[in-house]
């Protein structure tokens, strides 16, 4: 059996053991590093209060929802269908905030029973005026600027669709005026970043907008904050990121008297590290001496999807049957009769195969995808090629694992469909 690197959780007797029990693939998280994860974002440097919103499209189980009420985060939800989500897991509805590319149509009754909305668009924003005059409202603006690995994670700028373009205001304090709205709370957010400098400028930025509007007490960053899986990569320090902001703050109120309250809404950093895909390999294909070396296992973009997707780079550990002495370099191929669905595309580029320096393989081995808690098991193409919903585990303090997602039984595939002979 190999052995765990000291960022990893989970060591191959473990994954043994798990695989024995609940079969491959399967998506195993970690609950101490869940609650450390959590511990640390409510950390974060703030001058006069802070907030901490799960960013919950990350990983919506009801399990990782529980124990992230229990140390008491509160909900940052994508959609009308996660506002309700997170209140079936045990989330009260005014822990709950909406800020969502399409406001759902059942948006006022979400609101009356206490979730508070973010407008995220000129018409969002006349929507709710027109539904709630003189109602509280929060407003998300986006700042101009952002700080993403690609235009795919970058949500800030004048690439990305989020929230009222800064420039708008005027167009925003006319409806606000015409509706008798009251604004409590601004919410900007510029992608994965962990540039404390960047997060500085734009709180910066953030804090103009706040002071276009008096009624505003509380100011969300959003998240973002980049998350470190492989051995090169630097992740954000939140000590550091939150300092200078902290002091944004406080000139803020020195200059003003206002003092302004901080959210800010991880997702990624929370549960990156905190789960492993547990897989197996059930085929090995050459393409001859000027090809590749494939290993495929019985997972691939039907769990994760990141690397198809973005290029994304993920620890990849193999758990040998037997031990054997040598490596060799591999490409790793997931199992959708897909030419994209590939595990080790070059970095940032899903077009270009990256070959990993691997042990020495059989069909039959464990595989092991690490930092795959994030926008894993949420963001799938699961049901591609008709394969079932794969399993989720949940090991507790005592290193014991328990299942909190069935692997899905494949007659549930199809239904919901209706016959028509």
């Amino acid at each position: 059996m190999s052995t765990s690197p000291p960022n990893s959780f989970l060591d191959g007797a473990t994954a043994g053991s798990i695989a024995a029990s609940f079969g491959t693939p399967v998506y195993v998280y970690d609950s101490e590093t869940l609650e450390a994860n959590a511990q640390a974002a409510l950390d974060f440097p703030n001058a006069y209060g802070l907030t901490v919103r799960y960013a919950m499209k990350a990983a919506p189980n009801r399990a990782i929802l529980k124990q992230f009420c229990a140390a008491g985060l509160q909900i940052d939800a994508s959609s009308g269908h996660e506002a309700r989500r997170a209140m079936a897991a045990g989330f009260p509805a005014g822990a709950i905030s909406l800020s969502s590319q399409e406001l759902p149509e059942d948006f006022d009754q979400l609101h009356r029973q206490g979730v508070a909305i973010n407008a995220c668009s000129l018409h969002q924003l006349e929507r709710f005026g027109a539904a709630f005059p003189g109602g509280e409202i929060g407003l998300r603006f986006n700042p101009g600027a952002g700080s993403g690995g690609n235009n795919r994670t970058n949500v800030g700028g004048p690439s990305s669709s989020f929230g009222i373009w800064h420039a708008w205001i005027d167009q925003v304090k006319e409806m606000v005026d015409r509706f008798g709205l009251k604004v409590v709370r601004i919410h900007t957010h510029i992608g994965s970043g962990s540039d404390p400098a960047v997060w500085q400028t734009i709180a910066g930025m953030s804090l103009d907008l706040v002071r276009q509007f008096e009624s505003v007490h509380t100011l969300n960053l959003g998240g973002g904050y980049k998350v470190a899986r492989m051995e090169d990569e630097v992740g954000t320090d939140l000590q550091a990121c939150g300092a200078p902001v902290a002091e944004k703050f406080r000139e803020f109120a020195a200059e003003t008297g206002r003092e302004i309250k901080l959210e800010i809404e991880p997702g990624t950093f929370l549960l990156a590290n905190a789960c492993s895909l547990l897989a197996k390999v059930q085929d090995r294909v050459s393409t001859g001496s000027e090809g590749y070396e494939f290993i495929k296992l019985d997972t691939g973009m039907t769990e994760i999807l990141r690397p198809s997707l973005y290029g994304a780079q993920h620890p990849i550990r193999i758990v040998q049957q037997e031990p054997r002495a040598g490596q060799r370099a591999y490409v790793v191929a997931g199992h959708c009769c897909e030419s994209g669905d590939i595990l080790t595309p070059a970095p940032g580029d899903p077009e270009l195969l990256a070959p990993r320096l691997l042990p020495l393989t059989e069909i039959g081995d464990l595989c092991l995808i690490d930092g795959v808690g994030a926008y894993c098991s949420a963001m799938s193409t699961k049901h591609y090629n008709s394969y079932p919903e794969a399993a989720e585990v949940l090991l507790d303090g005592d290193r014991q694992p328990h299942l909190i997602r069935r692997r899905e039984d494949p007659e549930a595939l199809w239904a919901n469909e209706i016959r028509i002979d």
